[in-house]
């Protein structure tokens, strides 16, 4: 199990150059982290760390699985997780707007890499946690089925958002030429 001080580079000791750092992220990493969306995994993280002059800049290389809960069954979720990230560290006395620019303080000599680790597992997260089709734990999706509100018989199977080319409103030409939401209709004829 690796402490939170195996995670800090002290770069006032590196030469300027590269140098690389290798980090197995396991379950003990995620679990002193409250409200996480990551329970536990495995994940290999490769830093690349370029010291320069006025500037270092970190290539993190993520690559591993981790879970999380389904968004529809809030199930357990082994997700894969990938990417390439790049880094920037500065020094100033001012905070940065830029999410890939890391500003430290002139007095800094050492850079907690425990944050940006996990804040770089979880972006590389997909947008929408949920089971393939057919997974999702199956007492759960018969609950849904049975609150979620059902569409009518005359909707289509395609979502309200997909208008077909028949929704288009040509019966009036006042040069706008926008869609009209299926559920206006009934509206439509009013005066």
């Amino acid at each position: 199990m690796k402490t939170k001080k195996e995670y800090i580079i002290p770069f006032i000791g590196l030469k300027l150059g590269f140098h690389e750092f290798e980090f197995e992220i396991h379950d003990a990493f995620f679990e002193d982290r409250e409200y996480s969306i990551i329970h536990n995994g495995n994940v290999n993280v490769k830093l690349v760390f370029e010291k320069k002059g006025t500037m270092m800049i970190g290539e993190f290389t993520i690559k591993g699985t981790v879970s999380t809960q389904c968004d529809r069954c809030n199930d357990a979720y082994e997700v894969p997780v990938n990417g390439q990230y790049r880094l920037i560290y500065t020094f100033d006395t001012e905070p940065s707007d830029n999410e890939t620019l890391v500003v430290l303080h002139p007095d800094d000599y050492e850079i907690n890499l425990y944050d940006s680790i996990y804040e770089l597992i979880t972006v590389s997260l997909p947008s929408r946690l949920v089971h393939p089709k057919g997974e999702c734990n199956e007492e759960m999706m018969e609950l849904l089925s049975k609150y979620m509100p059902q569409k009518s018989e005359n909707s289509e199977d395609e979502e309200d958002d997909d208008w077909d080319d028949e929704d288009w409103d040509d019966d009036e030409d006042d040069g706008d030429d926008m869609p009209i939401n299926p559920s206006m209709f009934p509206l439509k004829n009013l005066n």
